[in-house]
C-alpha cells in the first residue's frame, strides 16, 4: 500500500500531522494501536506550565530561556506562537471550541480541586484566571451519588484551602439508579453513553434545579458529552444555575470526545486511520525508510515517500526499557538517555524523574537519528522527543501539537522542492 506520508502513532500529536498534511492534499495512514493518552485528557492544552519550579503566565516570553534541546527551541520563538495559533484553529475546525491563548495561560481545575496552568480548555470547562485566587466566594459541587470518578472530597477540601465556601448537594434520578447497581457503570465514560438521550438529560437537569436555587456557580463532573457538545447545551439550556464541569479521573469524557472528533475530522479529510494496529518492522537503506510492516497486514509492506514516528513515551511503548537501556523499539533510533540506570530516577515519586526527560534524538528539523546519521525521511513528533520533562514542565500537549505541525510543514515544504526539482 502506497502513500505520501505513514504515521506511526495515531494520539494528539499523529491526529495533528495528519489532518495538516490530508487538509493539503496529501494521501496520508495513520497506523494506531488503540487508546492514546488524549483518553486521559481532563479537557485542557498546556503550552509550558513550569518553569524551574515557578508557575508560568506568560509562556511565549520564556520559550527563549528553555535549554536549546527542548523541542520549541528547535521550533524558534516566533514560529511557536504562529503554530499556537495554527492549532487552536485546526482544533476548532474539528468542532472542538476551546478557550485561551497562547499569550496568556489561564488555570483549570483538576479533580481533586487543585489548580494548574492551562493554555486551553474546552468550553464550559470550570477554569481561573489565577492560580491563587479562585473567581468564586461560594461554590456548590453536584455530587452524583455513587459516582467514583470524582475524588469529592479531595476536591471540595483544596477548593475550601484555596479560600471559597463549598457546598455538597446529592443528585438522585432514576436512570442514576438503575446504573449505580453495577459499580463498573458509574464510571465518567460509562454514565456519558447513558446521558444521551433527551429525556434523561432533561431528568438530570431537574434534578439539578431541585437541589440548587441562587448559586453563584454550579459544578459538575464532566460526564456528559462523549460524542459532540451537544447533549452539554441542552443540559445547560435547562438548568437555572450557572453550570461548570471539572474534569474527571481517566477515563475521561472532555478527552474522549477530543478524540473522536480529531479522529472523525482526519478521516472526513480523507485520511486512512488503520485502529488496532501496530508497526512491527521497518526497512532502512541508504538513511531513508523503505517501507514499514504492521502486525495485522504482514504480507503487505506500507510504503511512503515520508514517515512520521509518533508513537508516544514510555506509556504507549513508543520508548521502552531493560535493566541496561532505554530505547526506542521499532526503527532503533539513537534515544538521549542516561546511560546508568541510577541516573534515571530521583527519590520521591513526584520528583522531577530524569527518564520522563529521555526521548529520541533528531535535528532541528525533527529527522529522526540512527547510529549518529540522519534518516532523511523519517520524522519524530510529540511525546516520544525528549529534551523536556512534561509532568514537570506542563507542556506535554503543546509540544503534542506544535511539533506535529512543524513537521507537517517541513514535509510539505520538501514535496514542494522536490516538485520545482523535477520540472527544472
Amino acid at each position: 500500500m502506497k502513500f505520501d506520508t505513514i504515521i506511526i502513532g495515531g494520539g494528539l500529536s499523529g491526529l495533528c500531522c495528519g489532518i495538516t498534511l490530508a487538509k493539503a492534499g496529501q494521501r496520508v495512514a495513520i497506523v494506531s494501536a488503540g487508546q492514546n493518552t488524549l483518553h486521559f485528557n481532563g479537557g485542557s492544552m498546556e503550552l509550558l506550565g513550569n518553569m524551574d519550579g515557578t508557575e508560568v503566565e506568560r509562556p511565549l516570553q520564556v520559550i527563549e530561556s528553555l535549554s536549546d534541546n527542548h523541542p520549541y527551541r528547535k521550533i524558534g520563538v516566533s514560529w511557536c506562537a504562529a503554530l499556537a495559533t495554527e492549532a487552536q484553529n485546526l482544533l476548532s475546525d474539528a468542532g472542538i471550541a476551546m478557550q485561551g491563548n497562547a499569550e496568556q495561560n489561564h488555570w483549570r481545575i483538576t479533580p481533586i480541586g487543585m489548580t494548574k496552568p492551562a493554555w486551553l480548555s474546552l468550553d464550559g470547562m470550570a477554569t481561573s484566571p489565577s492560580g491563587s485566587n479562585l473567581p468564586w466566594k461560594h461554590v456548590t459541587v453536584l455530587n452524583l451519588n455513587g459516582f467514583i470518578d470524582l475524588p469529592i472530597d479531595f476536591l471540595t477540601h483544596n477548593l475550601t484551602q484555596q479560600g471559597t465556601n463549598v457546598t455538597i448537594k446529592d443528585i438522585k434520578c432514576d436512570f442514576l439508579a438503575n446504573a449505580r447497581r453495577s459499580a463498573t457503570e458509574m464510571r465518567a465514560t460509562n454514565l456519558a453513553r447513558v446521558l444521551t438521550s433527551t429525556s434523561k438529560v432533561s431528568q438530570l437537569a431537574e434534578a439539578i434545579n431541585e437541589a440548587t436555587g441562587n448559586e453563584e456557580v454550579v459544578l459538575m463532573p464532566a460526564v456528559i458529552g462523549l460524542d459532540d457538545r451537544n447533549v452539554i447545551d441542552m443540559l445547560k439550556a435547562q438548568v437555572k444555575a450557572p453550570l461548570q464541569f471539572v474534569a474527571t479521573m481517566p477515563p475521561s469524557v472532555p478527552g474522549t470526545r477530543m478524540a473522536t472528533l480529531l479522529k472523525h475530522y482526519y478521516k472526513m479529510l480523507g485520511g486512512t486511520y488503520l485502529m488496532g494496529d501496530t508497526a512491527c518492522q521497518c526497512a532502512i537503506e541508504d538513511s531513508c525508510v523503505k517501507q514499514i510492516n504492521t502486525a495485522k497486514l504482514q504480507d503487505m509492506p506500507l510504503r511512503a515517500a515520508h514517515y512520521v514516528l509518533a508513537s508516544g513515551s514510555f506509556m504507549s511503548q513508543g520508548l521502552m526499557s531493560t535493566p541496561e537501556r532505554i530505547y526506542e523499539p521499532l526503527f532503533g533510533l539513537d534515544v538521549d538517555a542516561p546511560a546508568d540506570r541510577e541516573n534515571w530516577s530521583k527519590y520521591g515519586l513526584l520528583g522531577d524523574q530524569p527518564f520522563m526527560g529521555c526521548g529520541v534524538v533528531t535535528d532541528e528539523r525533527f529527522h529522526a537519528i540512527k547510529d549518529g546519521k540522519v534518516i532523511a525521511n523519517l520524522y519524530a513528533i510529540g511525546a516520544v522527543l525528549g529534551g523536556h520533562n512534561p509532568v514537570v514542565m506542563g507542556d506535554g500537549t503543546g509540544v503534542d501539537m506544535l511539533t506535529a505541525l512543524a513537521v507537517a510543514h517541513h514535509i510539505l515544504q520538501a514535496n514542494s522542492e522536490d516538485s520545482n526539482t523535477r520540472k527544472l
